[in-house]
């Protein structure tokens, strides 16, 4: 039987997400997101959910750091709460949301585990959305100097740094489709809030260098990998546009400095132009030391004229699906950090997030047999080690997610968590997959 082994150096890690998970949306002087607006507006989330309790981890940290832990993981990926530091947006720093960040690190190192910080990852004050949001440049300035507070408050403790998390879900899924918070539809403001979003990731880059801050630093982009279902022109450009859009939209500035012409011609037919300024892509395309990719699905397409934005329709060819009828297509992560190495060269990729929702039954001697998650974590694995054979620089996986939690607009019905988290008592539960990947942690690699 083949032995699939990682590198001794390999980051092995899960992540989560603040509003996911923390909970006390009002307390110790945290101010109002974007997402307690729309989760606490009827009909946006499924069942009327929201966030203001989650997995309670502002409380339950100190069990939740025992759980990574014990789990074997070199590292955490999490987020910090723009709202918590400043309330408005801007103004004063509020401390007490630091102290607990600074309570949530220090768990961290004491147990050995190295936090990578996300500072967006979609919670926006409130008060900010209430001047334009994103589509406000004047929300770049202060992004700039949240992120500028954070550096300097967690300088040497926090060594990997990620500014913003999936600018397409911030800004195509949010306000195009509407999906989430703040729920616009408008493709205009999408492609702005898009640019803005980025030159806000390479402003955030040029302070940390500027600071001397210690550690490395880097942005996270959800690609999906999506090819034509034949070899014809007209398929192969559908298919490339509906690529691009989650890939090459935010993938050529961040290393190139430019937007994909082809892109760009197409949103123009659509009435859509980039508000490009003077000296934005020198900002969006400071180096960065690493890439991070979110990878969870993709797909085959072919040409159909008025389907979609990109006059592209998904032909479905037998995948398994998950609980959110997403295709499982582990090849489709390996094709897609392919593609990034020979597209935009040797950067260092972390796979920030990976993971697939099933519907989880809690036994009566409290174990979940996730054995649908297990096999997706395996067959993913593969391909990471297959990348890493290849030559793709692949320096490490984080999980998605630790914690069952909330699935913004999905709520608590749809569970990512290798642990089962039980809403009514607050109990966690280590899932079968939980202990897969310990055992993986553990041994360095399983067999195939």
């Amino acid at each position: 039987m083949a032995k699939i082994q990682f590198p001794s150096d390999f980051l092995w890690g899960t992540a989560t997400a603040s509003y996911q998970i923390e909970g006390a949306y009002q307390e110790d002087g945290r101010g109002l997101s974007i997402w307690d607006t729309f989760s606490h507006t009827p009909g946006k989330v499924a069942n009327n959910d929201n966030g203001d309790v989650a997995c309670d981890s502002y409380h339950r940290y100190e069990e939740d750091v025992a759980l990574l832990k014990k789990l074997g993981v070199k590292a955490y990926r999490f987020s910090i709460a723009w709202p918590r530091i400043f309330p408005q947006g801007t103004g004063e720093v509020n401390e007490k949301g630091l102290d607990y960040y600074r309570r949530v690190v220090d768990a961290l190192l004491e147990a050995g585990i190295q936090p990578a910080v996300t500072l967006y990852h979609w919670d926006l004050p409130q008060a900010l959305q209430d001047k334009g949001g994103w589509a406000n440049r004047e929300t770049i300035d202060a992004f700039v100097k949240y992120a500028e507070v954070i550096f300097q408050a967690f300088d040497g403790k926090i060594k990997q740094w990620i500014t913003f998390n999936e600018t397409w879900c911030v800004s195509f899924l949010s306000n195009y489709i509407g999906a989430h918070a703040p729920g616009n539809k408008d493709l205009q403001l999408a492609v702005t809030v898009a640019h803005n979003c980025m030159v806000a990731h390479g402003e955030a880059v040029k302070r940390f260098r500027a600071l001397g801050t210690e550690g490395t630093i880097g942005t996270t982009h959800n690609l999906y990998w999506f090819e034509p279902y034949t070899t014809k022109p007209e398929d192969v450009a559908a298919a490339h546009r509906n690529r691009a859009y989650n890939n090459e939209w935010f993938m050529d500035p961040t290393f190139k400095g430019t937007y994909p012409e082809f892109m760009v011609d197409w949103f123009r037919e659509k009435g859509v132009e980039v508000p490009i300024r003077e000296g934005d892509m020198e900002t969006i395309a400071q180096p960065i030391d690493f890439i991070g990719v979110n990878f969870y699905s993709g797909g085959f397409g072919r040409c159909k004229k008025d389907e979609g934005l990109f006059d592209c329709e998904e032909v479905q060819v037998g995948f398994a699906k998950t609980f959110m009828d997403w295709n499982v297509y582990p090849d489709g992560l390996y094709k897609v950090l392919s593609w990034v190495k020979d597209e935009y060269g040797d950067v260092p990729i972390y796979i920030t997030e990976n993971g697939a929702c099933y519907e989880d039954e809690l036994t009566a001697e409290g174990r979940v047999h996730d054995e649908l998650r297990a096999d997706y974590y395996k067959k993913h694995f593969i391909q990471c080690h297959r990348l890493i054979e290849s030559g793709v620089p692949l320096k490490g996986y984080f999980a998605w997610s630790l914690l069952d939690n909330f699935e913004w607009a999905e709520g608590y019905k749809k569970r990512f968590g290798i642990v089962y988290t039980n809403y009514e008592t607050q109990e966690r539960h280590p899932k079968d997959s939980f202990y897969f990947i310990q055992k993986v942690i553990a041994d360095g690699g399983f067999d195939a």
